[in-house]
C-alpha cells in the first residue's frame, strides 16, 4: 500500500473467543469476515504471527489520506477515500459493509456501515474506529467505539 505497510485486503475471519458472524451466519463470516470486540481484535491480529497487528488510529488516518482522507481531513467529507477503499475501488483494499454486533448481542447495520477497529484507545472503555458509511458515502473516524461492541478488523504489518 502507498504508506509502505502491508494491509490485509480482506477482513479478518479467524474464529477466536469474542468474535462473531453477523446474524450468527457462517455465510456472513465468509463474505464479511468476523466481528471482534476490541481485545479480541488485537489478539486475532497477533495470532497471525509474522509481525501482524491491529493498526493504530494514526496509521488508519495516514492510510486514508493517500486516498483523499477521512471526513475531517478532506475537502469532500471523505467521499474519495470511501470510494477508493471500498470493494471495487481503485486501492485494492476492498472494505466491506459488515455492520456490527452490539453489547446486548444484537446485530446491526449490515450493508449500511463497515466499522473497523484501531489499536488506539480514547479512554479505558473506548477505542478509535473507522466507519465506511453508505448513507453519506463517506469515510469517517470516531473516538467512541465501545470496546465490548464487535466490529470488523484489518491487520497490518511493517
Amino acid at each position: 500500500m502507498p504508506d509502505g505497510k502491508e494491509w490485509m485486503s480482506e477482513n479478518l475471519n479467524l474464529e477466536t473467543p469474542s468474535s462473531y458472524c453477523q446474524e450468527d451466519s457462517e455465510l456472513n463470516c465468509r463474505r464479511y469476515g468476523r466481528l471482534y470486540t476490541w481485545e479480541a481484535a488485537q489478539r486475532g491480529c497477533q495470532s497471525l504471527g509474522g509481525g501482524w497487528r491491529l493498526p493504530t488510529n494514526d496509521e488508519w488516518r495516514q492510510f486514508a489520506k493517500h486516498y483523499g482522507g477521512v471526513r475531517d481531513d478532506s475537502n469532500d467529507t471523505g467521499r474519495a477515500a470511501y470510494k477508493a477503499l471500498l470493494t471495487g475501488g481503485s486501492s485494492g483494499f476492498n472494505a466491506v459493509l459488515g455492520g456490527n454486533r452490539e453489547i446486548d448481542g444484537k446485530y446491526a447495520r449490515l450493508e449500511a456501515h463497515g466499522f473497523y477497529w484501531t489499536a488506539s484507545e480514547s479512554d479505558a472503555s473506548h477505542a478509535w474506529l473507522y466507519n465506511f458509511g453508505r448513507g453519506g458515502l463517506m469515510l469517517n473516524r470516531h473516538s467512541d467505539g465501545e470496546k465490548q461492541r464487535a466490529f470488523s478488523v484489518r491487520c497490518i504489518r511493517d
